[in-house]
């Protein structure tokens, strides 16, 4: 199958392409950037095209003559980033219809009960025009995804690292439904199995936990104590700027992810076991984070531990310094 993925240099998108190699497709990696594609072991073995989501000339010119379309592209910023996610899912929804394309796959958030956060909305209002627009759309909705290098999994890593007390505040007392990146791309590769699938699944791991909970689990894998204090009071909006501050990661970034965690993550429906991956053995909390922890490089790389990190990882993935 000739599969092209928006997002190539991107977390997932980097991992992910090793697997399709796998597997025998023909992958059409894109980026605005082309010559940051050529850093990827996987570089001489893809197909390259330039593609800018923001662009719809662009976008119309990347997508053509595929069979399928991976779009993994989220904005993690502030500003009008809704404004830009929904413009850009409509350019790459109308390009895959034009352009004949046999089925689009995204990859979403979980979406929770009650008032969602911006982030959580922009990656509803993207899957809801990709499952209007006239290809088929399989959307894998996840919570949080455990790896060397995801967003979350290295927040969490710094608190670790860097704040020798786990302050906690009430609304950590939220469930989440983690789920390892091995497993999110083997759900990813399925996606291209048989006949296409127009629908959402929830995705997650076979363990829910509270955020304290994980925190806890990520600090017994790391081999690091840390007493819990309480903060009932303390509002999601400080604690994001001092999480920014404590662990260096993009301050825009922790904000999202932050005010997210005010929610319950957790999935509404199992029907991903049975009609995507069945049989199907999901790593467990413990042994994601352990293998994410084991300082492997290879993630992007032919066999490597999509646990692991990559060398193309921002510069702020991996550990700091540790206070004992």
């Amino acid at each position: 199958m000739r599969v092209l993925v928006t997002g190539a240099s991107g977390y997932i998108g980097s991992r992910l392409i090793p697997a399709l190699l796998e597997r025998g497709h023909h992958v059409i990696a894109t980026g605005r950037d082309l010559e940051a594609l050529s850093a990827y072991a996987w570089s001489d073995r893809v197909e390259h095209r330039h593609l800018d989501v923001e662009d719809t000339v662009s976008v119309h010119l990347a997508i053509r003559d595929v069979d399928a379309v991976f779009y993994l592209v989220h904005s993690m910023g502030s500003g009008e980033f809704l404004k830009r996610d929904r413009e850009a899912a409509e350019y790459v929804a109308a390009a895959c219809a034009y352009a004949g394309v046999g089925r689009v796959v995204y990859l979403s958030g979980l979406v929770p009960p009650g008032e969602l956060s911006d982030h959580l909305r922009s990656r509803l209002e993207v899957e809801e025009i990709l499952l209007a627009g006239q290809v088929p759309a399989t959307v894998l909705r996840a919570s949080m995804v455990i790896g060397g290098g995801s967003l979350s999994f290295e927040v969490l890593r710094r608190i670790s690292d860097r704040v020798p007390v786990a302050a906690v505040p009430s609304w950590m007392d939220s469930r989440i439904q983690p789920i390892a990146v091995t497993d999110v791309v083997a759900l990813l590769c399925a996606a291209l199995d048989g006949e296409p699938r127009h629908r959402a699944y929830d995705v997650g791991g076979d363990e829910v936990v509270t955020y304290a909970e994980l925190l806890e689990r990520f600090a017994r894998a790391a081999g690091v104590s840390r007493p819990r204090v309480p903060v009932p009071f303390a509002p999601a909006a400080v604690v994001g700027e001092a999480v920014a501050a404590l662990t260096g990661v993009p301050r825009s970034t922790v904000r999202a992810l932050v005010r997210s965690l005010s929610h319950d993550m957790v999935c509404a429906e199992t029907d991903v076991h049975e009609e995507l991956l069945p049989g199907h053995d999901y790593l467990t909390i413990d042994e994601a984070i352990t293998r994410s922890l084991a300082a492997r490089t290879g993630a992007t790389e032919p066999g490597g531990d999509l646990q692991g990190e990559a060398a193309s990882d921002p510069a702020w993935v991996g550990t700091t310094w540790r206070l004992s």
